[in-house]
């Protein structure tokens, strides 16, 4: 078993942002996250690991579960709550449980980048088929960034949030990799990749494989 765990992703968000929080409300499962909540998210490998970190993290402390999910290669859990010191401990619990330290994690990679300036209308109908949260529409820049591991992507979501006037149209954070929908000026998209790729880059930790 210690051969095959690896602690793919340890990503705390001090403050969710308006739109990254709402859009949490329409695919989380669990309790309901709002605005200004500090939230910690989880991913591991093997994936059925998360069932027990679960509630190593939750009987500690009062954080709230948002995610518990598994699928094909990770797994990858999400807690929250209004009080920062009370997620930081729910991840320190974790930690010590499974006798690692922050630095073990994963270090997250940028697997791709895409700006696309003047969205055509029928791209935007396509790409709104498949969306969460706001409509892309025609003349809009579009941001697609993709990192792994992939729960790393809802750092970078908040960060690009905080630094600029975007839209959020969608995230996907499970499996391989994880990938983020941004839109709004060329101007602001221009900032928000960059906030994006910076709190990436401010990740520590190990190479991934």
């Amino acid at each position: 078993m210690a051969n095959q765990f690896q602690l793919r992703c340890y990503s705390y968000i001090d403050r969710m942002q308006p739109q990254f929080a709402s859009f949490c409300g329409t695919i989380t499962q669990g309790d309901l996250p709002t605005e200004g909540m500090a939230a910690l998210y989880i991913e591991v490998a093997t994936g059925n690991e998360v069932y027990r970190l679960v509630v190593i993290a939750v009987k500690a402390t009062e954080a709230r579960p948002g995610a518990q999910i598994v699928e094909r290669e990770f797994g990858m859990f999400e807690v929250h709550s209004r009080s920062q010191a009370e997620v930081l401990e729910a991840g320190q619990v974790v930690l010590e449980r499974l006798n690692l330290k922050v630095e073990d994690r994963i270090k997250p990679q940028v697997a791709s980048v895409q700006v696309i300036t003047n969205v055509d209308p029928y791209q935007a109908q396509l790409l709104n088929r498949f969306r969460r949260g706001s409509i892309l529409v025609r003349g809009e820049t579009l941001l697609v960034l993709e990192c792994a591991p992939a729960a790393y992507i809802n750092f970078a979501l908040n960060e690009a949030e905080k630094g600029a006037t975007i839209k959020l149209i969608h995230c996907s954070s499970l499996g391989r990799f994880g990938r983020m929908w941004l839109s709004g000026s060329e101007s602001e998209i221009a900032s928000a990749q960059a906030a994006a790729l910076g709190a990436l880059e401010s990740v520590t930790g190990k190479a991934g494989k």
